[in-house]
């Protein structure tokens, strides 16, 4: 009878962690596919899908710049990094096997990882300005997932 309770409780542990890891990875996803969808609309200049993955009070902390309060105030940031006819005069590429993913309870998720910034010059070929690591923490309101403080640093 003790070796069935063993057995029992080592499949019931074995499926809760299977289901842990299982969670885990979707929400690796769901975060990852955040990310790009961002990140695309910050490369080609398309404010207003940008502004629907930030919260109104979106806290942005950089170590080469003013901190930022509001996402009205991180807009003009944004419109500086476009060119005329909305080209982006840089570009954001998340660093391929740095990207980390853990939830947050009861609100959401943490992503952690590395990017480049591509500079964009007219006639010359793309060059990376910079390499920052960033934390940016997720709200999750049901189902919409929003950007609440971001941390970018190592510039």
């Amino acid at each position: 009878m003790h070796r069935l309770l063993l057995v029992v409780a080592g499949i019931v542990l074995g499926s809760a962690f299977a289901v842990q890891a299982q969670d885990t990875d979707v929400l690796r996803d769901t975060i990852a596919a955040q990310d790009k969808a961002l990140f695309d609309a910050y490369n080609t200049c398309d404010l207003d899908t940008f502004r629907n993955y930030l919260a109104e009070d979106v806290e942005f902390y950089q170590d080469n710049d003013d901190v930022t309060t509001t996402r009205d105030a991180l807009e003009v940031s944004f419109k500086n990094h476009c060119g005329p006819g909305h080209v982006a005069k840089q570009w954001r590429e998340l660093v391929p096997g740095t990207l980390e993913v853990y939830p947050i309870k009861g609100y959401g998720a943490v992503e952690m990882g590395a990017h480049h910034f591509w500079v964009v010059e007219p006639g010359k070929p793309d060059r990376i300005g910079a390499t920052p690591r960033f934390v940016h923490l997720w709200h999750n309101d049901n189902g919409h997932w929003r950007i609440t403080r971001v941390i970018s640093y190592g510039h």
